[in-house]
This record gives structure tokens, sequence and C-alpha cells, in this order.
């Protein structure tokens, strides 16, 4: 039988406003052998909105889609370090769609038995459609949605 926390997804979206998910699933994965999946999607539905109500032209929303798909793999690759800097691997993808939609197909398609999200503070701007994003993906997941607290998350990364 597989374990109860067998492999957890990660949404990588607010990693430079907090690292507190991926600390806690390299920890998971650490202590209990988890698998983790980091998951950054590029929100291509909220870009298509943009252009569809005249915000964006062609150029701009294919210069803003370029920037958000070099961020996700920055902060993909922010998760690898973070996890390379307690002596494990943790899998990552970047996928395209909207935040919530891509989060909850990959986790169904992965079998994943938790979704690790972290806080929900509203800050304007990106940090709504992020929560936004979190709230769907609580409500609508396969599996377990788990909200990393910072400081424990910053706990049990610390005491590896």
């Amino acid at each position: 039988m597989r374990g109860i926390l067998s492999k957890v997804l990660v949404l990588a979206e607010g990693l430079y406003a907090s690292s507190a998910p991926i600390k806690y699933a390299v920890a998971l994965r650490k202590l209990l052998g988890t698998e983790v999946l980091a998951v950054y999607a590029v929100d291509t539905r909220a870009i298509a909105r943009l252009k569809a109500s005249r915000i964006f032209v062609d150029e701009e929303s294919e210069e803003y889609e370029r920037s958000l798909v070099d961020t996700g793999r920055h902060r993909l690759e922010l998760a690898k370090e973070i996890a390379r800097a307690k002596g494990v691997d943790i899998e990552t993808l970047l996928a395209k769609g909207s935040i919530a939609g891509e989060v909850l197909r990959i986790a169904e398609e992965t079998g994943a038995d938790a979704i690790l999200l972290g806080g929900w503070s509203q800050g304007g701007g990106f940090g709504d459609i992020l929560v936004e994003a979190s709230r769907e993906i609580a409500s609508l997941a396969p599996c377990s949605v788990l909200l990393v607290k910072e400081r424990d998350a910053e706990r049990a990364y610390q005491a590896l």
C-alpha cells in the first residue's frame, strides 16, 4: 500500500513571496521519501482575457507570455535549489493554461495525494489571481489540499 503522502504537487507560483510550500515539500521528501512535483502554470487564460478586452495587443500578449515563461523557469529552478540545499531532488513542470485548471489536471493525472499551497494574503494584482486560483484548487481538488504556514515550513526545513 502506498503511503499517505507518497506524492505531492506544489504550486510554485508565489515562490518569491513565500517559499513555504516548497520547503515543506522538501522536508516531506527528505523525511518520508515523498515524490514532489513543483508546478508553475503560465496563466494563458488571463492573457487571453486581457487580449480580448483590448488591454493587450498581439505583440504585448506574446511578450507578456514570454515573460511569464521566463519567470516560471526561474521559480522552478529556485525550487530545485531549495531542494538541493537539503540533499534531495524534486521534479518540476512548467504548464500553460489557467493556474487552477492546470494544477487540478496535473494532480489528477499524476495521482497526487495532496496539493501544497502557500498563504492566501491578498496584495492586489497577481496576488489576487493566486488567491482566486488557490480557492478554486481547494474546492475542486481530487485530493487533499494543505495550506502551508511559513512558520511550520521554516521549522521543518531548518530541522533537516
